[in-house]
């Protein structure tokens, strides 16, 4: 049976860490472990998945959680579940039973190092590239035994759509490039050309056959179908190194890309400048067959370099993109693929190999996310097969791989620190301290261990890294990426931490780490006033940009190390609230939304721009963006009391409401949340009423949420499934309306809790 062992380093010698592996989250398959009754318990999560795969496509990330709450002495609900009827108040008890539920039950899934582990995935080009890599570089049994290769296959037949192909993420409508990605997987993995489940090798190639064939694949996919040996590398557009000789001020120069961008070109114009191409086994000739509607060897391969599939064409090329990839097709390819001029080729291949290895050695090989890891791993390879680098990229495959009723995944990189700084802070809101005060002490160590303590290697700003030290990063302190939202995250769950009794949630972080964190925000506020993710804006608008959850994030951070710390960069500080202030209110949308970037959409943009201003000190009456914001989300509440939004809003870029206007509760506690931070408790309760009552009714018997759609994006159009958001983002919503808003007591009694400063409070 599966298990997930947390904060283990294991025995190989070729893997190390900065902080002892805290948040690191590894599966492995043991043959002995589990009674037959959790096999079955097991075997039927994942049959009921099977079953319900297309009313609901993510997983409810049962297995760890199975595992853990066995673990914790078989932890059992004890409070009774609630339920409020139609015509009947919520009051204080109903309301903060449902909290104490919740809380307990997630509290129970907190692992022993402090994190909350889960599933950080859903696209479906994570996981292939790293089946082609290993492929490649002959390591495909060691690493992915049988039970591994078993699950992978599970996960791709459970997330196959109902017409054959696959989507780009796990609620996507059907692409060539994660249908080809997914056909080659299987076949790779075992399958015959008619094998798999309901024939799904069968009916993916009729997709692709039936969409033109794998020539319309877009140009990611051709480079690893290039790699691979199924198309040829002159069928692809350029992708030189020598674009790192630029002159670094040049807006064509790599070093100016998103960081994302950057990462994936570094390790692809090394594989193409070197036009590397994988052994032909008997295997890739016979994909070359089933993929094409022509024979392999009639190809014109410079007539498909610009063919791309409809269903992948998100953004069609300008005229420019394509004179720009000619010129560089026609003109320069040639030149510097022969002498002398591939002396320089032989150069720029060596810069970027140094690149890539400064990369690898400052992320611990874990790389900035799991499109790099494929690449970087197998760059090293074609480097040296035999070379310690590969080897070292070899020891952390296990960091990205996730296992769940669904199948075997490729996570993004996890987002270990981002949910458990999201799971302290609601439990803090729970006021529950008496109850729940080792689990706050764990969360806080894990917390305080995941910051980022010194800046990148060397001289960092040369291999175009910006400083990380006092920030956060999205999974763990190995991983080294800072991030600007995470790092706000972080720093107010350690402000709120350092104000309670240290006897209770341990001692608080020095002074100077709080600083060093102040220092990343300040450091990557842009000219708008905004805030990117990972680095100040340098690349061009439509690669980066700043970001209202980033902004608004490093508000209430800030506002909050201002009253604890008062005589810090008070000035500086100021000024940077107040630009941002601005960037939030410039960058409204006409209908009192905010695009929100990294999760599903408007409801999640809107909740934080409105606890950004209201931190700032705006409030309903003095700001009119708060005003509309409050309009946007009474307007675009359910009749059930809820919020619901598809995730097309997201490539659309205008708010759409989910089919049948149904409510997702983690969205719909983002929309109460964002209420009550407008101060809609003192206007008309009404609204919030009928959101809490949604929430309190959808409560599981054991005090979990159920699982719904997937509420987390990034680049705008593919989803990202964060599976702790639904035991999260309820439970803050509730604790919050239970805190916020003045309820009728059901029975008169009175009770002395704990709050979350460590104050006892009589409530009567």
């Amino acid at each position: 049976m599966w298990r997930l062992k947390v904060a283990d380093g294991g025995n190989d010698s070729f893997i190390y860490s900065t902080n002892n592996f805290v948040g690191r989250q590894i599966w492995e398959f043991d043959p002995h472990y589990g009674t037959p009754e959790e096999l079955a318990e097991v075997e039927a999560a994942r049959e009921n998945f099977w079953k319900n795969r297309y009313q609901v496509q993510a997983s409810s990330d049962l297995l760890w959680r199975m595992q853990f709450l066995r673990e914790k002495k078989n932890f059992k609900q004890t409070i009774a579940q609630v339920k409020v009827e139609d015509g009947e108040e919520i009051t204080k008890e109903t309301a903060t039973t449902a909290v104490r539920r919740s809380a307990h039950f997630f509290s129970a899934l907190q692992a022993s190092d402090g994190h909350w582990p889960a599933e950080n995935a859903g696209p479906l080009f994570f996981l292939p590239p790293l089946v082609f890599c290993l492929y490649i570089t002959r390591h495909l049994d060691t690493v992915l035994p049988r039970e591994y290769r078993k699950e992978i296959l599970r996960y791709l037949y459970c997330h196959q759509n109902e017409d054959g192909g696959w989507g780009f993420h796990i609620e996507g409508h059907s692409t060539m490039f994660c249908t080809t990605f997914s056909y080659i997987c299987m076949r790779i993995l075992g399958e015959g050309p008619d094998g798999g489940k309901d024939s799904a090798c069968a009916r993916g190639r009729k997709w692709i056959r039936d969409h033109g064939g794998v020539a319309f694949i877009p140009s990611w996919g051709k480079t690893w179908l290039s790699i691979l040996g199924l198309f040829d590398w002159s069928g692809c557009n350029p992708m030189p190194p020598e674009f790192w000789f630029f002159p670094s001020f040049l807006p064509m120069h790599p070093g100016r890309m998103f960081c994302h961008c950057r990462m994936v070109y570094m390790p692809m114009s090394y594989l193409y400048g070197r036009r590397f191409v994988g052994p032909i086994t008997p295997l890739i000739l016979e994909l070359r067959q089933e993929l094409f509607l022509q024979p392999y060897n009639e190809i014109n391969w410079k007539k498909v370099r610009h063919l791309c599939a409809k269903e992948d064409l998100y953004y069609p090329h300008s005229l420019i993109q394509d004179l720009m990839w000619d010129s560089l097709y026609i003109c320069t390819e040639p030149l510097l693929t022969h002498w002398p001029f591939n002396k320089l080729r032989e150069k720029a291949l060596e810069v970027t190999m140094k690149l890539i290895h400064y990369e690898d050695e400052n992320s611990r090989y874990i790389t900035i996310g799991c499109i790099q890891k494929s690449l970087c791993m197998l760059a090293c390879w074609a480097e040296n097969p035999n070379g310690d680098y590969f080897k070292k990229h070899l020891a952390r495959i296990p960091d990205y791989i996730w296992v769940a009723e669904d199948g075997m995944t490729m996570q993004s990189f996890g987002s270990q620190a981002w949910d458990t700084s999201f799971a302290l802070q609601a439990l803090i809101a729970c006021n529950m301290t008496n109850e729940i005060g080792t689990i706050l002490k764990k969360g806080h160590e894990f917390i305080k261990e995941s910051q980022v303590k010194e800046n990148p290697s060397g001289d960092f700003k040369s291999m175009f890294r910006h400083i990380s030290k006092g920030s956060w990063t999205f999974s763990d302190q190995d991983n080294g990426w800072q991030i600007s939202d995470g790092t706000a995250e972080g720093l107010k769950c350690c402000l709120l931490l350092s104000m309670m009794p240290p006897e209770i949630v341990g001692m608080k972080m020095e002074s100077e780490q709080f600083f060093d964190a102040v220092n990343i925000l300040l450091s990557l506020q842009c000219k708008n006033g905004g805030l990117a993710v990972w680095e100040p804006t340098g690349a061009p608008k439509w690669l980066e940009h700043e970001y209202v959850e980033c902004s608004a994030s490093s508000i209430q951070a800030l506002e909050l190390f201002k009253k604890l710390y008062p005589g810090h960069r008070t000035n500086e500080i100021n000024n940077f609230i107040t630009n941002v202030v601005r960037f939030i209110e410039d960058v409204q949308m006409s209908d009192g939304s905010w695009y929100g970037n990294w999760g599903s959409c408007f409801i999640y943009g809107t909740w934080f721009s409105l606890g950004g201003l209201a931190a700032a000190g705006k409030t309903y009456h003095n700001c009119l963006a708060i005003r509309r914001g409050v309009e946007f989300l009474l307007k675009s509440q359910s009749d059930d009391g809820g919020w619901g939004e598809s995730w097309v809003s997201c490539p659309k870029e205008k708010y759409i409401p989910l089919e049948g206007n149904r409510s997702n509760l983690v969205q719909t506690a983002w929309a109460l949340m964002g209420l009550l931070h407008s101060g809609q408790a003192e206007r008309d309760p009404t609204p919030l009423h009928r959101a809490a009552k949604l929430l309190i009714n959808y409560q599981m018997e054991d005090g979990d949420f159920p699982q719904q759609e997937v509420t987390g994006v990034f680049m705008k159009n593919c989803m990202l499934h964060y599976a702790n958001y639904r035991n999260i983002f309820p439970l803050w919503a509730l604790a919050e309306y239970v805190r916020w808003v003045p309820l009728p007591r059901g029975l008169l009694h009175c009770n002395v809790i704990h709050g979350f400063l460590g104050e006892k409070l009589i409530q009567c």
